[in-house]
């Protein structure tokens, strides 16, 4: 078997054609929808970009492998101390490695490992080709690369191939040449200029007055698709536009890879499409970035095709996912063992029946820009923050996704019993989690006893100035007296 894994960097479902997106931005990706299965709640079951790929290729929520954050305290796998053997834990149960028992051949062309310091990602994988461009290259310069690795291996009998497209990640820097294709075809409306406005006088990074992180990055300036600032209409259809060019650049190569594998007469390869994280696109006031455990950072898309008829196609199975989940029933589909210590389950059984399985609930967790621990269950998302990353959210909020999905309308107040029994759930399962790890310690807790998230360290007398003087002087105002109560 051969086995095509495209990893689409921030890529929100919610903006593909097969998941019900009215712009034109993937017509190949659409296609494949068609000839497999669409899963439509696959969900991350930690975010962003470090502690999601980490969680896929250990097969571990972040509370049990250690990473939950970008830099700093939860930034490293937990220590295996005297426990460590010549070859190490993430390296004997890495999600390549159960491949390479049955004798496949390996490769990944990532540069998220240089990235983010996280070579653990390598474990397993036979060849691992970075381009050296941390993350800034685009697709065009990625699939040349893949193209180049298939012409190699093509004889080859069994193989996996990462290919890893960072495109729609901010700053949004499409290739000019592509011009604007959305420029006749209207965005997403439910940022009307009341939302906007609202918006505009919100704080903390990546908000309406601060798309770029805390406050104004010149660096950001090569980059025209990217807005900077929300500061009225067409700002939001950049920022619109920006994103799903980034998703149209993607598609397309993509398309230009897929031709490739027929040219040279791979016409059995199974091929996965899915991401780390998706975006918040205006949600909760944050534009252009991921920084949070709701519905538009933790939802994934994740789409499969399986040659030989094994898989029945062209359906779409509904069942709450987490990614590596899917994982675990692509080894099973491969024919390799799910290492015990991973707390990815496979649901091969209900899907070869054309039935999706699924979980009662879904345990989402963030620590690089906020800190918060969400429970995904029937309808509704719960979010509980311990760290708000200066965006001023309130402990508890409960939203409807589906009637909902841009979370508008926070519910915990009219909803207090589902409020009660989804935070009951929640506590049961840390315990029964840290129940689980060597030490009993939750990295969220440990973020939460250092220094905080790492994206959200500022100076905070410099914010709160910034504030005051953009006319956000009653949160700076919040802010301190929030900040002296924690020194007392």
């Amino acid at each position: 078997m051969k086995i095509l894994y495209i990893d689409i960097d921030t890529l929100r479902p919610d903006h593909l054609g097969c998941y019900g997106y009215p712009r034109t931005t993937s017509p190949v990706i659409d296609a494949l929808a068609e000839a497999g299965i669409v899963f439509t709640q696959v969900y991350a079951s930690d975010t962003p970009c470090l502690p999601s790929r980490t969680a896929l290729t250990t097969g571990q929520f972040g509370l049990r492998n250690g990473i939950v954050n970008h830099g700093g305290p939860g930034a490293e796998l937990r220590a295996e101390g005297e426990a460590r053997q010549f070859v190490s834990a993430a390296a004997r149960h890495s999600w390549m490695r159960p491949l390479r028992d049955i004798g496949y051949w390996t490769a990944s062309i990532s540069t998220f490992a240089e990235r983010h310091s996280a070579y653990h990602f390598d474990a397993g994988f036979n060849e691992c080709v970075n381009l050296g461009t941390r993350g800034l290259e685009t697709a065009d310069q990625v699939i040349p690369v893949a193209e180049s690795w298939l012409e190699r291996n093509r004889q080859r009998s069994d193989w996996f191939l990462h290919v890893h497209l960072w495109d729609p990640h901010t700053p949004y820097r499409t290739p000019s040449d592509f011009g604007n294709p959305f420029a006749d075809q209207p965005h997403p409306d439910w940022i009307t200029e009341t939302v906007r406005g609202d918006h505009w006088g919100r704080p903390g990074p990546h908000s309406a007055q601060e798309v770029a992180g805390f406050g104004p990055r010149t660096v950001w300036d090569a980059y025209p698709r990217q807005p900077l600032q929300m500061t009225g209409p067409a700002d939001v259809t950049a920022m619109f536009d920006g994103y799903d060019a980034g998703v149209a650049w993607a598609d397309r190569q993509v398309g230009r890879l897929l031709a490739r594998l027929e040219q040279l007469g791979l016409d059995d390869v199974a091929i996965v499409v899915s991401s780390d994280h998706g975006e918040n696109l205006g949600e909760l006031g944050i534009y252009c970035d991921h920084q949070t455990a709701d519905e538009p950072t933790t939802h994934i898309p994740a789409i499969v095709v399986w040659p030989g008829g094994v898989l029945p196609a062209g359906q779409r199975l509904d069942g709450l996912h987490y990614q590596f989940d899917l994982m675990a029933t692509v080894l099973e589909l491969a024919g390799a063992e799910v290492p015990e210590t991973w707390d990815g389950q496979s649901f091969l059984p209900t899907l070869l029946d054309g039935r999706g399985g699924g979980r009662d609930a879904l345990v989402l967790s963030h620590g690089a820009w906020t800190v918060q621990r969400s429970l995904r269950f029937d309808d509704h998302l719960l979010v509980r923050t311990a760290h708000d990353g200066y965006h001023g959210f309130p402990e508890i909020m409960l939203f409807n996704v589906v009637s909902d999905p841009h979370e508008r309308h926070n519910l915990a107040n009219d909803r207090p019993e589902m409020v009660k029994a989804a935070l009951d759930r929640l506590e049961a399962w840390e315990h029964e989690q840290l129940r689980r790890t060597p030490d009993g310690r939750d990295p969220l807790q440990t973020v939460l006893q250092g220094s905080g998230p790492w994206h959200s360290r500022t100076d905070p007398g410099w914010y709160f100035e910034r504030l005051r003087s953009t006319g956000r002087a009653t949160w700076a105002d919040r802010f301190e007296r929030r900040e002296a109560a924690h020194e007392r």
